[in-house]
């Protein structure tokens, strides 16, 4: 077993020097945000959805198209607006009145990387349009299934703010993103290097990955070593947010209407494992879920009446969760 260790290790200590170039090509367009970079690569490599939220003028679009510039793949943007219709997204059948047939018309949907810019814009048909993509892979037009093409991720942004005309996302949804990002100000120093980047020339970001090479990347990922105490740690976590009297949290019983559900527990394992690869390491340790558990865990976990009335947010249960339950 500890031969087998040093093998992944090893693999990965080689597979993972690509990181920090990427890190390099990303910082020629956005200056510090090391955090949203890391998530944005975690879930690249994770094969799984982000939610992006924060208050405009954060670089979220910017960041997603300077990712999508580091790759070589298709990318696209779509505006979620109130008077987008799901034909917009998917596609749609086209009658030819030469032959009589019905063509089909895809979408951009069918892209390698989907920026979903103010996705909380759109009503719920065009929402709930994705569900299919996101999960399956895949999208439904009249008859027939299309697969979408490997990889493919979606990258969505919201701001907390300017609530009027948006329509919140459905927790079906939001349980279908494996992460979900709060951005916040950047400091006084970081704020002054954007400053200064912003009034000098632009560098152009270099490709560096190609579809295929993610794909192996991926399956090393995937290989990475995750102890059996590890795996129950997670299940600790998530069960904590479930039935938190088992876990010395009776206090926080009334403060969770729904906790996390097993996507989650899928998805703290495969993004614990993505984290630790970044981290150039072939194993996952109890801080690569303490560092990836609150993105993982945020959007599902849905506070009581009673959490709002004390103005406890996810994020404040998730840290005295994090606090409680005993790490291995």
């Amino acid at each position: 077993m500890a031969q087998d260790i040093r093998a992944i290790n090893e693999k990965v200590r080689k597979e993972s020097i690509f990181v920090e170039e990427m890190f390099h090509e990303i910082g020629k367009a956005i200056v510090g945000q090391r955090y949203l970079l890391e998530r944005l690569l975690v879930g690249l490599l994770a094969d799984g959805h982000i939610l992006l939220e924060g208050v405009p003028g954060l670089a979220k679009t910017l960041a997603v198209r300077t990712l999508a510039s580091t790759i070589d793949a298709k990318f696209q943007r779509i505006q979620f607006t109130p008077d987008l219709l799901p034909s917009d997204l998917i596609g749609t059948l086209i009658y030819n009145p030469k032959s009589g047939d019905f063509g089909i018309k895809k979408g951009p949907v069918f892209a390698n990387i989907i920026l979903a810019d103010e996705i909380n814009r759109a009503p719920a048909k065009v929402q709930s349009a994705l569900l299919e993509a996101m999960q399956e892979k895949q999208v439904t037009i009249g008859d027939t299934t299309y697969p979408l093409p490997s990889p493919f991720l979606v990258l969505a942004t919201q701001n907390p703010i300017e609530q009027e005309g948006t329509y919140p996302l459905p927790e079906a949804q939001i349980d279908r993103f494996m992460l979900k990002i709060s951005i916040t100000y950047p400091n006084r120093e970081e704020e002054k290097a954007i400053l200064e980047k912003k009034s000098g020339p632009e560098e152009a970001v270099r490709c560096l990955m190609t579809p295929q090479r993610i794909e192996e990347v991926r399956q090393t990922v995937r290989e990475v070593y995750m102890d059996e105490k590890i795996k129950g740690y997670i299940l600790d976590l998530v069960f904590a947010t479930r039935e938190p009297a088992k876990f010395n949290l009776k206090d926080m019983t009334s403060l969770i209407s729904y906790g996390a559900s097993p996507r989650a527990t899928i998805a703290l394992s495969i993004a614990a494992k993505a984290y630790a690869f970044l981290k150039g390491r072939g194993y996952v340790t109890p801080e690569d879920i303490k560092s990836i558990g609150p993105d993982i865990l945020r959007h599902r976990i849905i506070p009581s009446f009673e959490a709002e009335a004390e103005n406890k947010t996810s994020d404040d249960i998730l840290h005295q969760i994090l606090d409680v339950v005993e790490v291995p």
